[in-house]
This record gives C-alpha cells, sequence and structure tokens, in this order.
C-alpha cells in the first residue's frame, strides 16, 4: 500500500526533500531498557553551535544562514569532500541513480552533519550518513 502511494509523487518532488527518514516500530524491550542516550540539552548544544558555525559561514551573503540555503557553485566551494568520500558518494550515485539535484543534496546534508560534529572538514562517515537519509531512493524502502 505505500508502496502504490510512493508511485504517485514524483522523482523530482522528492528529490527537493532533503532528509527521507523510515521510522520503524520500536521494540518494548527497547523503550523500556536502560540504554545511555545522548540528552535534549546536549544535542541542543551541539545544534546551536552547528548554527553558529553555519552563520560565520555565511556572513557575508546577505539573507543567507544555513547550509541548505546554497546555490550549486556555493556547494562546489563549500563541500568539499575527499576522494574516498566522492568514490563513496559516486557508487551510491549510480547504485540508487540519483540525480545532480540529490548529489547537492547530499554534500549539503553532510556538511551539516560535520558541522554537528564540529568538524571543519566533510568526512567519509558524513557522506556515508547523509546518504542513509535518501531512504525514498531506495527501491522498496517499505517493505
Amino acid at each position: 500500500m505505500v508502496q502504490k502511494y510512493l508511485n504517485k509523487v514524483s522523482g523530482p518532488l522528492l528529490d527537493r526533500i532533503d532528509l527521507h527518514v523510515e521510522v520503524t516500530p520500536v521494540a518494548f524491550k527497547e523503550l523500556s531498557g536502560s540504554n545511555k542516550t545522548e540528552n535534549s540539552a546536549l544535542i541542543r548544544e551541539r545544534v546551536i553551535r552547528a548554527r553558529e558555525i553555519q552563520a560565520e559561514r555565511f556572513k557575508d551573503n546577505e539573507g543567507m544562514y544555513s547550509n541548505s540555503q546554497m546555490e550549486a557553485n556555493q556547494v562546489q566551494e563549500i563541500c568539499v569532500i575527499s576522494d574516498a568520500a566522492r568514490n563513496l558518494l559516486g557508487r551510491a550515485m549510480q547504485k540508487l541513480q540519483l540525480s545532480a539535484r540529490a548529489y547537492d543534496r547530499i554534500l549539503k546534508v553532510s556538511r551539516t552533519i560535520a558541522d554537528l560534529s564540529a568538524s571543519p572538514e566533510i568526512k567519509t562517515e558524513h557522506i556515508a550518513e547523509a546518504i542513509q537519509y535518501r531512504s525514498l531512493d531506495r527501491e522498496n524502502w517499505a517493505g
């Protein structure tokens, strides 16, 4: 039923959505466990720091304050990645048949992930995480 619905949603529309996250039910055992998780206050601080990094990055661009607002030429300038990260992204592009728009979106999201980690460069793991957020690009992602 979900797949039938998704078939009605066009690829170009999905390309404009940066994060695709499939949320699956969580077992009671996992909910009631005593796993240590990052608390909201720490997450809030990381987000504030990342927003400050982005504000500094775009201080000379009036009206621009986040990575999502970058244009294609800025993505090429700001989202520089290593050869290993480029190879990983290239394989994902080919396997998932991603568009040029999806490529830019992945780079922007990976830059944001790096900012959340306070990393000045985009690392391979940031690219890998950003690719994981493209679940709607995968066939039969909903089972």
